[in-house]
């Protein structure tokens, strides 16, 4: 029975440090990074030294709870792109299904929006990951790009004002515009008009239900 302890133990500090992050990440969402600890620590019911068990400081915890969120959005991508054998396509699709979570995953897009410049970099995140695609793409010979990571910052300029775009017009077709978007994209990566279309027009997996799949899971 004692050997159980420690692995409640370390359950209790991984809830806390969740708790922790989801607060976090509430506040980041709304723009709100200027809180006092103390009002993210009532947010999370948990008291100032629970705080201190996991972050030294306030923007480490912002920080955590960036990238927990962008991370776990790019497995989730990453699991509903691995049996596509096009690289183009896989980029495609996760550019379309990213630019629909503005609409349906709001406080994730906030994060995106408001943190756009620090997470666009192409080690870090969702960044990388769009950087791994475009680079496959290349080497297939789907692309023409010159310097993936010009064609990067390309693609981080289209998503995030295109994010922006969709908030500040809500009566917008979030699907419509992120494939004109995208199809745009692949025709300035050297894909002809029809191939750039065709990709566009391909259906898209159920993201609300592998997004409840992922949650389950975790």
């Amino acid at each position: 029975m004692t050997e159980d302890v420690p692995n409640r133990s370390e359950r209790r500090k991984a809830r806390t440090r969740a708790t922790l992050i989801d607060a976090a990440t509430a506040f980041i969402a709304a723009g709100r990074t200027n809180v006092p600890i103390l009002e993210i620590t009532q947010a999370a019911d948990v008291g100032m030294g629970s705080f201190y068990n996991h972050f030294e400081t306030k923007e480490q915890l912002y920080q955590a709870a960036i990238e927990h969120g962008l991370d776990a959005y790019g497995d989730l991508l990453d699991a509903l792109t691995a049996d596509l054998p096009d690289p183009a396509h896989v980029f495609a699709q996760s550019f379309r299904l990213t630019g629909r979570l503005h609409r349906r995953r709001p406080e994730l897009s906030k994060i995106l929006l408001n943190n756009g410049l620090a997470l666009a970099a192409p080690d870090k995140g969702i960044a990388s990951r769009a950087l791994r695609d475009i680079e496959a793409a290349v080497r297939a010979e789907r692309f023409s790009v010159r310097d993936p990571e010009l064609a990067l910052v390309i693609v981080a300029g289209a998503q995030l004002c295109l994010g922006q775009l969709l908030h500040d017009h809500p009566e917008r077709d979030e699907a419509e515009a992120t494939d004109q978007v995208t199809e745009d994209l692949l025709r300035m990566f050297g894909l002809s008009v029809s191939e750039a279309h065709r990709i566009c027009r391909l259906p898209l997996p159920d993201l609300t239900a592998a997004d409840s799949r992922q949650d389950s899971a975790g």
